[in-house]
């Protein structure tokens, strides 16, 4: 037998094809199809995945058919009696799905007709005959086939009114939702009032309602017929109760809307159907802070400090301005990295390598570093000094600091300090105020993702202190091993823990460090550079580093040592290398200039290119001036950008034994004058002087470079010996510097700064150094190569200091002092 089929109206749906909109479009199909019996089906049939639709036996459905396992599958059909099994993909995104991307419950159906179009696609029509339930997978290629379980349907009897009375309510309601939406059709009523079969009734309106494919699918895999009907009603009634409240806001708000009314319209529409549907955006970005909540290695309390604050986000109004604040809080809470640890690499040779690899010389800072993390890798915790390197700019400290994140392989964050003066940028503000944020440090561990980073407080020395509250006193909860397990910031509001960081400070002076705070730091003297390391420092980073920055290879410029070392004595003044590298940027610019206007130039530079390229040199070398002037002698100073030698020049004229002080010399250097003098006098038997001249002759001392402000102890030893010079008027040892402190009872005190003062000296040809006997140790940690040459004299009281210094014999012209 053979049956024909008629007018239907169907949802059109596309299984390879972009998502388009659900419409009712009548489809004329005229024709004989072959009826199939329950013996027509095999149990293997080809399967074809649908996307976005379900297909409901009884259902005729056209389907635009592209993806080539679809296309094989049309293909390999027989003439006649061309059976298939449809299913639908779980998830209507995956363009090529396996047999798990789709549900196992189907229909079998019935290919009507195919039709080629244009565009090589096919369009196929389909006849639901009956559900079924996949057993098994046979293949997937060139389609797939599996062997299929046919499922019966439970029906109920043909006077069961509460079913007709479903079927009815389904039928007006569908009615009613056709009229309402503006995106069906409204002839499509009419096809629906002239359905009589309710089973097709319920199947048809399943197949073509605008409602989720997830919906659909559970609908077809209800096998009795009545609690299909159940749940599809319930499934309209939804649906016709959201375009109801549609269309009532619609006519509610249609007269006279301005641009704000408008706004608010669609808001309010936006919300309505989101609470109706349950994809409430606020809900939404709360549960997924309580996902992400899951995830987190927090403690009990800050796990239950998290549940009430995000419970405190639900209660509050989104459109209050509480409410960002709130929220911003609460993702914070996520960002930070609660107890979350990167692993560390502490073999201790790779961490020398790249210590060396990064810097050269600092021998003994280097050791101390690696001593710092030999002891943290043997007892695991950092209850040790923080560590603080000190010393002048440009010298490495903070490179350092990122150094040793490298070698251990943890994240690295620096915090400057300089000009910081409000206690909030450490704390952190309490988040009842405006514009409120966590410290610094908090911020730092949030940027990194990992509660154990290398953190470099740059610049402690500069920390400043006002109405705002004094940041250093906040540093010390941090810089403290035993509090800082319990840090507290304002804005977080609970306890943190940071003893697995490990912080590293700087500083260019400890002079100026708040004293509580160096109390917790071990300080390390960062020295400056001599010549010969600046001269190394530039081969080996300098010069390379500026020529990957300018985009240069390595043989477009050559700097030998005599061409560097010329840049950095007639160029620089400094113990660091910042202005040095400035210099080299210089000379590789001039290169660079060269090749990109393809000039052509040696990149072997002399002495005399570097003159032509950087111009007249800025500094003379300060040399030994010789020693025939009575009362000349020179002293050695450290200044922030190293080492100097300085000249203490004093001058007799006859008078009423007045002292004068010239020079632009600090509170300290002027009472060293005026303890000298004081010495001078009372020990004047001692150098052979009358004690009449003190009143006859002022005294004037001058040091030179007025414009140049100069402070401290240092030159206490050498305004001694430079009035007893000019008072005795006996030659000053030739090649002769000193420094020391000088106490009223003519003890001599060390001072700081001997590296630099001994790379000055050398720098201006001294041979001979008087040094404290105290300072003999800070001698003995300088690389022997820079003190050759080189001879010390440690002394402990003036009397030792004189007899070395001044020479029995008189200048060429002494003065007649009586």
């Amino acid at each position: 037998m053979k049956k024909k089929f008629g007018l239907s109206i169907l949802n059109q749906q596309m299984d390879d094809t972009n998502d388009s909109e659900v419409n009712f479009i009548p489809i004329l199909a005229e024709g004989e199809v072959p009826e199939v019996k329950k013996a027509d089906i095999p149990d293997v049939l080809p399967i074809m995945a649908l996307r976005n639709t379900v297909l409901f036996p009884g259902v005729l459905m056209p389907i635009t058919v592209g993806r080539e396992k679809s296309l094989n599958l049309i293909a390999s059909l027989p003439p006649k009696k061309k059976i298939i099994g449809v299913l639908s993909q779980v998830d209507a995104r995956v363009e090529d799905p396996s047999s798990g991307d789709l549900f196992k419950v189907g229909t079998i159906a019935q290919v009507i007709k195919v039709l080629e179009l244009p565009d090589g696609n096919s369009s196929v029509i389909l006849q639901g005959l009956s559900r079924f339930r996949v057993d098994q997978f046979v293949s997937e290629e060139p389609y797939f086939m599996a062997r299929v379980l046919e499922l019966a349907e439970l029906l109920p009897s043909e006077d069961d009114t509460e079913f007709i009375a479903l079927t009815e309510s389904i039928r007006d309601l569908t009615i009613r939702i056709i009229h309402l939406s503006p995106n069906l059709p409204k002839e499509a009523s009419f096809a629906i009032k002239n359905i009589d079969n309710p089973k097709m009734l319920v199947n048809f309106i399943s197949a073509n309602s605008d409602i989720k494919t997830d919906e659909k699918q559970a609908l077809l895999e209800e096998h009795d017929l009545k609690r299909r009907a159940e749940q599809l009603l319930r499934i309209l009634t939804r649906e016709l109760q959201m375009l109801e409240l549609k269309h009532d806001i619609q006519n509610k708000v249609k007269h006279d809307l301005d641009q704000q009314q408008r706004e608010y319209f669609l808001q309010q529409q936006m919300k309505t159907i989101q609470d109706e549907l349950g994809g409430n955006p606020i809900e939404q970005e709360i549960n997924e802070l309580k996902e992400r909540a899951k995830a987190k290695k927090w403690s009990k309390e800050v796990a239950e400090h998290f549940d009430k604050e995000v419970n405190k986000l639900n209660r509050m109004n989104p459109m209050a301005g509480e409410y960002s604040v709130q929220l911003n809080y609460v993702q914070l809470l996520l960002d930070l990295p609660w107890n979350e640890y990167t692993n560390d690499n502490f073999n201790l040779d790779h961490a020398k390598n790249i210590l060396d690899e990064d810097h050269f010389g600092l021998e003994q800072v280097k050791e101390r570093i690696l001593e710092h993390l030999a002891v943290l890798k043997l007892k695991g915790d950092l209850k040790a000094p923080i560590l603080c390197l000190y010393g002048p700019p440009g010298v490495g400290k903070t490179s350092l600091g990122k150094s040793v994140a490298r070698a251990l392989g943890r994240k690295y964050a620096r915090i400057s300090l300089g000009g910081m003066h409000d206690e909030a940028e450490i704390r952190g503000h309490r988040k009842t105020y405006i514009g409120a944020m966590p410290g610094r440090i908090i911020q730092s561990l949030k940027k990194v993702k990992s509660s154990n980073p290398v953190i470099i407080l740059d610049e402690i020395d500069k920390v400043g202190k006002d109405f705002h509250g004094d940041p250093a006193s906040a540093l010390l909860e941090v810089l403290d091993p035993e509090q800082n397990s319990t840090f507290h910031d304002n804005f977080v509001e609970v306890e943190y823990d940071l003893s697995k960081v490990l912080f590293i400070t700087t500083a260019n002076t400890v002079a100026t460090i708040n004293p509580a705070l160096r109390d917790r730091m071990e300080m390390i003297e960062v020295s400056g550079y001599s010549l010969e390391e600046k001269v190394e420092i530039a081969k080996r980073h300098l010069l390379p580093n500026q020529l990957k920055e300018h985009g240069l290879n390595s043989d477009a410029l050559e700097l030998s040592d005599k061409v560097l070392a010329k840049v950095i004595q007639e160029y620089t003044r400094e113990s660091g290398v910042r202005n040095l590298n400035q210099k080299i940027a210089k000379l590789v610019r001039y290169a660079a200039r060269m090749i990109a206007s393809e000039q052509k130039y040696n990149p072997k530079l002399t002495n005399k290119d570097v003159e032509k390229i950087l111009g007249v040199p800025r500094y003379t070398k300060e040399l030994y001036q010789g020693n025939d002037i009575a009362g000349v002698v020179t002293g050695l100073a450290w200044t922030e950008v190293g080492g100097e030698i300085l000249f203490v020049e004093t001058s007799l004229s006859r008078g009423k034994g007045n002292l004068t002080l010239t020079g632009n010399l600090g509170e300290v250097m002027k009472e060293s004058a005026i303890l000298a003098l004081e010495y001078i006098k009372s020990h004047a038997d001692y150098l052979g002087i009358k004690h009449e001249v003190f009143e006859k002759w002022n005294v004037h001392i001058h040091v030179p470079e007025g414009a140049i402000p100069k402070d401290g102890p240092s030159a206490g030893i050498t305004m001694v010996t430079s009035l007893a010079s000019a008072f005795t008027q006996r030659k000053v040892r030739a090649n002769l510097a000193m420094t020391g402190e000088i106490t009223l009872r003519g003890k001599v005190l060390p001072v700081g700064g001997i590296k630099e003062k001994i790379l000055a000296a050398k720098r201006a040809n001294i041979t001979d150094i008087i040094l404290s006997a105290e300072n003999r140790k800070d001698v003995s940690e300088i690389d022997a190569a820079y003190v050759k040459g080189l001879k010390f004299h440690y002394v402990s009281n003036i009397h030792e200091v004189l007899d070395l210094a001044l020479l029995n014999e008189k200048v060429d012209k002494p003065m007649n002092i009586d």
